[in-house]
């Protein structure tokens, strides 16, 4: 997979972040953060120039504090079902975060900030050089203008519900 340019590891990096996404039930509203690409100093690959990608989303749900958990429980079990490594956990009550990787050493990450908003970046390893489009992945939230990331505004009667997900009885 190493030999592969930027712009496939910027679409892979879409599908991932789009399957962990899509894996959530019922359906987060989300948009697609910037993305950014760089180039990997002093590392070529055939003699070539390298590059990384990072692609990103931002949950404009809105996700109550009893449910943040419930939904960080979802993405960490899609991660290990899709056979990546959870590299780190940060259970801090105000800004809880899970760490991955997949096999191929993208690393990706899902953190709670301001007013609960879930934001999810990916960053690929170094692959060869080329131009970068933007997404191709479809995000179902209506994309912002400007650099400031407008608070979670849509309501969901499950994520967005005060009380905790109750246990399954046994």
């Amino acid at each position: 997979m190493s030999k592969i340019s930027m712009q496939e590891a910027a679409e892979r990096a879409d599908a991932i972040m789009l399957g962990t996404v899509s894996s959530v039930r019922p359906d987060l509203t989300w948009v697609h953060d910037a993305s950014s690409d760089s180039g990997c100093e002093n590392y070529t690959i055939d003699g070539k120039s390298t590059g990384s990608v990072t692609r990103g989303a931002i949950v404009m749900t809105i996700v109550s504090e009893a449910r943040r958990g419930s939904l960080l429980g979802v993405v960490e079990r899609y991660w290990k079902k899709s056979g990546y490594t959870i590299t780190g956990v940060n259970s801090a009550k105000d800004l809880p975060a899970i760490y991955a990787r997949t096999p191929e050493d993208f690393r990706m990450s899902v953190f709670v900030g301001h007013k609960g908003q879930f934001f999810f970046d990916i960053a690929t390893p170094c692959f060869i050089e080329s131009e970068v489009a933007p997404p191709k992945t479809k995000a179902n939230g209506t994309p912002f203008e400007g650099e400031r990331i407008p608070s979670p505004s849509v309501h969901s009667d499950f994520w967005s519900a005060s009380t905790p997900i109750p246990s399954p009885s046994p």
